[in-house]
């Protein structure tokens, strides 16, 4: 057993320990409201407009809408969302997993696969063995859709000249503090809807015309989809990173009262040592 400075040291090194990730999960609960709000206003109108073109999209041709080219896969660009800081739980780790199991996909079907990386913790591990494009690890600093727009527009511009075949988005989903799962969206080409152009035309009348409509909205749906998926990232990280500090914080507090308990024992058994030592003294002075 440990001795009593020992404990007291430990004892003291939980309690600061347990005060730190006490404060960070209170300033993750704070910040998640925040980003919770911003993706629950952004999430229907994101859905709703990536709904609306892609059966519009479905009724022009290929001429008249290049984002809907379906070519063969020989490059591919992937653009894994994590985040700056760690200390979030899995978060970061199932973001990088199921991209590997993409580019393992990917490759194995003789496709090349590129990296744009956002987020800091994502780059510093795909890029010890994977092809990086870019790292924009600024973008989180400060989350604005003039920012996210950039990075689409490059990968929509690529995909336009032909240097990437398809462009997939791998980020955390927010479903709510406690859950988070990650999903691969494939951003380019745009998926044509079910039931053919009929299903795909609605009851929607068009004004002005479709191919105008198009050539505006599309682009701006595609930088919408990017910039969707970084505010549910965002969200997704901050309920990680709040219910692995309440997880922290539950476990320091159970190390510490083990800790508490170790340091009695001890300490009762070192006096009890103690008053034995007092009593055989005074009793070798009696003899």
């Amino acid at each position: 057993m440990a001795n009593l400075k020992e404990l007291r040291n430990r004892i003291q090194s939980v309690g600061s320990t347990m005060q730190i990730t006490s404060a960070m999960k209170m300033v993750s609960a704070a910040k998640l409201k925040k980003a919770q709000d911003a993706i629950q206003q952004m999430r229907p109108y994101a859905e709703k407009l990536q709904e609306l073109l892609e059966g519009l999209n479905a009724t022009l041709d290929q001429s008249e809408s290049p984002y809907g080219d379906q070519r063969e896969l020989k490059r591919v660009l992937i653009i894994p969302v994590t985040s700056n800081r760690g200390l979030c739980g899995a978060f970061n780790a199932n973001v990088v997993r199921q991209t590997r199991r993409l580019i393992s996909e990917f490759e194995g079907g003789g496709a090349e696969v590129t990296l744009v990386t956002i987020g800091k913790k994502g780059n510093d591990v795909l890029r010890k063995n994977c092809s990086i494009l870019e790292n924009r690890s600024d973008l989180l600093n400060a989350i604005s859709f003039d920012a996210i727009a950039e990075v689409a527009e490059m990968a929509m511009q690529g995909f336009v000249n032909g240097e990437f075949d398809k462009v997939v988005v791998v980020y955390n989903h927010f479903k709510n503090a406690g859950s988070q799962f990650v999903l691969a969206e494939t951003m380019l080409p745009i998926a044509p809807v079910e039931g053919g152009n009929e299903a795909a035309a609605g009851d929607y009348i068009f004004e002005p015309e479709k191919a105008s409509i198009v050539e505006e909205l599309i682009p701006k749906s595609l930088k919408t989809q990017l910039f969707k998926a970084v505010l549910d990232s965002n969200a997704s990280e901050h309920g990680a990173r709040m219910t692995a500090m309440h997880k922290a914080t539950d476990n320091a507090k159970e190390l510490s009262r083990q800790l508490k308990l170790d340091y009695n024992k001890a300490r009762q058994a070192a006096i009890t040592n103690e008053i034995l030592e007092i009593v055989g003294g005074a009793a070798a002075l009696k003899g």
